[in-house]
């Protein structure tokens, strides 16, 4: 399938090889150098030189990509899928909900380097998918049902504001976080919608990852 091809090239095992790397659009590159490891530096687009066999480069796709959380989700034949079912937990004022939604994120071009070299190339795995998990749990648990309800937009700034913070020091931006919908459970497993999801634009998601709401919970 497609997207497991999209998801697979999230890190590209090698760049050309021989003296060139070529750097598409909306990548980046980084360097292992035999002698010295993983270089700080960073490539950017375009076509760059390298010693042949003593430098081995890796592609980074430095886009924003859009990890998405709803029921019936299965990363079990991909664990680096960009995806996980939704995330159960219990709110401030004791109701059992189950939340769906997206996180829009990008690797820091800045800190790739360090990426590579202390997660290496299963970052969904090791960073966005126990963090989004453990983090969207934590902060739904200190919300009552009447907060999540009526403050969507507090609710999506402050959870965007947690993940940064969790990945932006492992070498990852969370540039915004969208709820779509949040279910309360009740007994015998029934479930209610308190939110619902909307039909956003594109250029509104993207405004989103760029100017965060600042309302507040």
């Amino acid at each position: 399938m497609e997207f497991d091809r999209l998801v697979v090239s999230f890190l590209v095992d090698e760049v050309v090889g021989g003296f060139f790397i070529s750097v598409p659009p909306g990548h980046i590159a980084c360097v292992y150098d035999r002698g010295r490891g993983v270089l700080p530096r960073v490539w950017g687009p375009g076509l760059h030189l390298k010693i042949p066999f003593w430098q081995v480069a890796k592609l980074f796709n430095a886009q924003i990509l859009e990890y998405s959380l709803r029921e019936g989700f299965d990363y079990s034949q991909n664990k680096e899928a960009l995806g996980d079912t939704a995330v159960k937990t219990s709110t401030q004022d004791g109701h059992s909900v189950s939340i769906e939604g997206s996180i829009l994120f990008r690797i820091d071009r800045h800190n790739a380097p360090e990426l590579w070299e202390n997660i290496g190339e299963k970052v969904v795995s090791k960073v966005v998918r126990p963090f989004s998990r453990s983090r969207i749990s934590a902060v739904f648990s200190e919300l009552t049902l009447d907060q999540i309800e009526r403050n969507r937009a507090g609710v999506e700034n402050l959870m965007r504001e947690d993940l940064q913070l969790h990945f932006n020091d492992r070498g990852l931006d969370c540039e915004g976080f969208l709820l779509s919908e949040v279910k309360v459970i009740g007994d015998r497993g029934k479930t209610e919608t308190i939110l619902k999801q909307e039909a956003r634009p594109q250029q509104e998601v993207f405004a989103a990852a760029k100017n965060p709401a600042a309302n507040q919970v």
